[in-house]
């Protein structure tokens, strides 16, 4: 599964994350860590950084820009801050300009 996928499936299930990159990567990487058979429990934090460092993990921009764009594109996926940022004022104007919102 790509990080597209990956980001727009934990959009989906927890709506909290479309606000929230902090926790929208924290997701990600603990499912990466699980996949690759990490007791996120039990493992030192110097074994995330390691992975992280040697880009084994999502790098978190990735992440981001993985989740502005699914928003740009899906209005489903918007949270409340994109649309307060870009949202419907935005999308008038542009209806008014004659572009196909």
């Amino acid at each position: 599964m790509n990080t597209t996928e990956k980001v727009k499936n934990l959009m989906e299930d927890i709506p909290d994350l479309k606000d929230n990159d902090t926790r929208l990567c924290s997701h990600i990487w603990f499912r990466e860590l699980e996949t690759m058979g990490v007791d996120v429990h039990k493992q030192p934090i110097t074994d995330f950084l390691r992975l992280y460092a040697k880009s084994k993990l999502t790098l978190g921009p990735t992440i981001k820009r993985a989740r502005a764009k699914l928003q740009e594109e899906n209005p489903n996926l918007r949270g409340q801050k994109y649309n307060i940022r870009k949202g419907v004022a935005q999308d008038k104007w542009k209806q008014k300009l004659g572009y196909n919102v």
